[in-house]
């Protein structure tokens, strides 16, 4: 992997790991046109560390205040601290794509990555995102989460072990479905995300610098770039949700989906 390669796919990562738009689906169409290998499942994972690393940044105050409100209730024995409840909900919401990802690790690392089941998932679940921006009652606020909630959001954020999905897009989704407004839905996906993505980056992370991959210099450069990257996504998203919609996403899926089938019809690029 060149440092151009490198910083390609940093950029990438970080701009669309928030965007309910699959930072998957762009890692691999980025390369398809580019003529570069599959960057993989393995190395776009540690490149996620540095997202991960842009949320505790940018979220900093509040995953604070999480986690001393979880460790407290565990010796008072109570979650009357909303921040404790939410601590605990994000737990609990971790568990299913820990478990399901863990079991599915082999397919998603291969055959699920081909750009015909990442064209579907990016087509396909546009209309849950459309539905879940149009439908749902947005009034609820993110101090208002409750364990059914985190359940609820834990359990769709399976649905982005599918390339194409979008881990963002799917529980956004469930947010919306759940009464919360857009802010909360994307701040509670924000904050979901660190436990899942903290362990998916280490447990592959014992892969960099295994023969014929990505080094560790080429990595960190692109965890550096994604982190960057991520930083400016997470504030420009947010914002965007304080007074707009999904449709813009849903549009924009749509064309990519589009647009990969019509470069696979044509053999501009191959699926796998």
């Amino acid at each position: 992997m060149t440092v151009v390669q490198a910083l390609v796919y940093g950029v990438v990562q970080g701009v669309t790991e928030f965007l309910p738009i699959s930072s998957t689906a762009h890692l691999r169409i980025v390369a398809a046109l580019a003529g570069w290998e599959d960057p993989g499942a393995a190395f776009t994972a540690v490149l996620q560390l540095g997202t991960l690393a842009s949320v505790g940044v940018y979220f900093r105050s509040e995953l604070r205040r999480i986690v001393v409100a979880t460790w407290r209730s565990m010796s008072t024995r109570t979650m009357a601290d909303p921040d404790a409840k939410l601590g605990w909900g994000i737990g609990i919401g971790t568990i299913p794509i820990v478990i399901v990802g863990f079991a599915l690790r082999d397919v998603i690392e291969g055959p699920a990555r081909d750009l015909r089941v990442i064209a579907a998932g990016l087509g396909l679940f546009s209309f849950v995102m459309l539905a879940a921006d149009r439908l749902a009652a947005t009034r609820r606020h993110l101090a208002e989460a409750t364990v059914a909630d985190s359940v609820a959001i834990g359990t769709a954020q399976v649905l982005a072990l599918v390339p194409g999905v979008s881990r963002s897009g799917s529980t956004l989704s469930m947010g919306l479905f759940r009464g919360f407004d857009r802010a909360s839905a994307a701040r509670y996906s924000f904050l979901l995300s660190v436990p899942a993505v903290a362990l998916s980056g280490l447990f592959e992370l014992r892969k960099v610098a295994d023969p014929g991959g990505p080094s560790a210099g080429m990595t960190v450069l692109g965890t550096i770039a994604a982190f960057v990257f991520g930083y400016a996504s997470i504030a420009w998203l947010l914002r965007l949700l304080a007074h707009g919609s999904l449709t813009i996403f849903v549009i924009y899926r749509l064309a990519l989906a589009a647009l990969i089938l019509v470069l696979l019809a044509s053999g501009v690029i191959a699926a796998g």
